[in-house]
């Protein structure tokens, strides 16, 4: 149905790569201290050629699949490349994850061989041996045991093997997506799936080359992290340094000194909410030049737009980045150019304050069914507030269009391409409720084209709700915006068929503790604090300053539960890529929502 480009399969896209960058380093991992460690792309393709001629012996063949319980290492990418070149099927797992979780993935992709982090993954698999009824084999990649990922390479490098060369409709991946209600499906992506989203990407973004790096902070176990960084990176010769645990992210990013960042905006809501409380600690000069230099850039924009001088805020801009922003950049390690996010809609206020201290971040949107980029922002191509324009070959039509209570119309984003997957594996009437008859795969998400075919997120169909007035509510639209607010760690918005919202708030304890102590309240305990009547009015006062203006009256939350609990993967309210699992939430905190609401 689709032409695919060449590179059309990873095999290639990684050989092609290796040829020529042999000596240019792919991988960095750090030590306890933090110092980084490379190895190269011809290293790693050794290790490579073992371990593939290893699963081999083991009987790996075409069709076959091969599964890792790890996070981002440079030996998760070793086994994916090394299964692909039999021919044989790639299924990732998170290390976080229920065993429950594993034994359905391990059994459901009739996983042949696989390999585990560490010791404890190890046991834990062991255990559960006589439920696992295709698994053969269990290899440990970091630590001791009786059969060790090192062991495999060593064995296959007695009898070298040489890689097959996949079709680009061949199966590469099998990624389970984490789900927000049921068991995980089983996404099946192909070669063709991957190297055209690559290249379709890479057309976007020609400014990254060889010479590029990132700070890998995204699981590849998930399609975004695997295919915007693994496959991207490896394909124009870069480099990825893998961060050691989200605490560490600050110094890593030092060490790394990334210059193409992939992220989620949870990620930069954090870094901006703490550049702006340090900058207000600091006070006197260097919050006066901040604030000048945020300013000036925003003056920049509407007198440009309105063909006016720009000179005297472009030398305030100057002085300000000179003094301010430089050194704010040098805290990303200094090289960091600009970045890219998806996952969910970057706040257009957030978005613009890192274009104006020097790293713009373009939105982007796609889905584990499409490999998953769809649409596009870039340096050339960027309109804030969009998630960009649809890559090279991939088509975006907009479904069943309606208007809103606002005047603007929006339907079901259907999208069509070589990024399509091939379904979900073994749910064939799950595949047909969402591939239509001429292939196109029906999103489930709500938007509209503009007249400049920039694509706009407006909501999603399962998660949309009506009040008791009939007014509908999109609620993720809210509780991004709330997640804003310096006193919010996490936030769920409910109301369907109610009177009005009611808004659940993990707080930010630090900020939160810091201000009761200097407003007098006595709280020595999480739980003190937010029964405290003080603290719920004067953060139900700041959200509802914080939405005034931006979203209709109906839609503010009219009462606010304060619970101490953060929403998280391990307690699973959160998905692996901090998706809010809304049922989930709903169900633990559901007795205060009754409460509240009689109240």
């Amino acid at each position: 149905m689709y032409t695919y480009d060449k590179p059309d399969n990873l095999v290639e896209m990684f050989a092609l790569s290796l040829a020529g960058n042999a000596e240019r380093p792919l991988f960095g991992t750090a030590d306890e201290n933090g110092t980084y460690s490379w190895i190269s792309y011809r290293e790693v393709g050794l290790r490579i050629d073992d371990l593939r001629a290893g699963l081999a012996q083991k009987g790996v063949s075409a069709g076959d699949a091969v599964g890792v319980i790890a996070n981002n290492c440079t030996e998760w990418a070793i086994a994916a490349f090394a299964t692909m070149g039999l021919g044989g099927r790639f299924i990732p797992m998170y290390e976080k994850e229920l065993p429950k979780i594993w034994k359905h993935i391990i059994n459901d992709g009739g996983i042949k061989i696989l390999f585990v982090s560490n010791e404890d993954i190890y046991r834990q698999i062991e255990q559960m041996r006589d439920e696992l009824g295709n698994l053969e084999h269990v290899y440990l990649i970091h630590g001791s045991a009786t059969a060790t990922m090192t062991d495999l390479e060593r064995q296959g490098r007695k009898i070298p093997l040489r890689a097959i060369v996949p079709k680009p409709t061949d199966t590469a991946v099998l990624i389970y997506t984490s789900g927000t209600t049921g068991d995980p499906k089983g996404v099946l992506l192909s070669h063709g799936n991957f190297t055209s989203n690559v290249l379709g990407g890479a057309k976007m973004f020609p400014e990254l080359d060889n010479q590029s790096r990132s700070l890998s902070i995204l699981p590849w176990a998930h399609s975004y992290g695997q295919t915007a960084e693994l496959y991207n990176f490896i394909h124009m010769g870069g480099s990825m340094g893998f961060i050691r645990d989200v605490t560490t992210i600050v110094q890593d990013m030092q060490n790394v000194a990334p210059t193409f960042l992939i992220a989620v905006p949870r990620v930069f809501n954090k870094i901006y909410d703490g550049i702006w409380s340090k900058m207000k600690e600091k006070k006197g000069l260097a919050l006066a030049l901040f604030t000048m230099g945020i300013e000036s850039a925003a003056e920049i924009r509407t007198l440009t737009s309105q063909g006016g001088s720009t000179l005297l805020p472009r030398l305030k801009y100057a002085v300000a980045d000179r003094i301010v922003f430089s050194k704010i950049r040098q805290g990303f390690g200094g090289s960091l150019q600009s970045a890219l996010t998806a996952s969910a809609m970057m706040n257009l206020e957030v978005a613009q304050f890192f274009t104006d201290i020097g790293i713009p971040v373009y939105d982007a949107y796609g889905l584990s069914e499409t490999s998953p980029a769809v649409t596009m922002n870039c340096s050339t191509a960027n309109k804030p507030g969009s998630v960009g324009r649809p890559i090279d070959k991939v088509r975006v039509v907009i479904d069943n269009e309606f208007f809103g209570d606002d005047g603007n119309s929006s339907g079901e984003i259907v999208v069509y391409g070589p990024n399509v997957m091939q379904g979900y594996h073994n749910k064939p009437e799950a595949t047909r409720e969402v591939i239509t008859e001429d292939g196109g795969f029906c999103t489930g998400d709500l938007g509209f084209l503009d007249e400049d075919g920039f694509l706009f997120i407006t909501g999603r169909i399962k998660e949309q709700y009506k009040l008791e007035n009939g007014k509908y509510v999109f609620p993720a639209s809210l509780e991004e915006e709330i997640q804003l607010s310096p006193w919010v760690e996490n936030v769920f918005i409910y109301g369907e068929g109610r009177s009005h919202n009611i808004c659940i708030i993990v707080p930010d304890f630090i900020k939160l503790s810091a201000w009761a102590k200097q407003n007098g309240i006595n709280a020595e305990t999480h739980g003190e604090l937010i029964i405290s009547p003080v603290v719920e009015t004067m953060i139900k006062e700041s959200i509802a300053t914080q939405l005034k203006g931006k979203f209709g009256g109906y839609e503010i939350p009219r009462q606010f539960i304060l619970v101490d609990e953060p929403f998280s993967v391990d307690n699973g309210m959160l998905t692996h890529t901090m998706k809010l699992k809304r049922r989930k939430v709903l169900d633990r905190y559901k007795d205060q929502v009754d409460l509240a609401y009689e109240s």
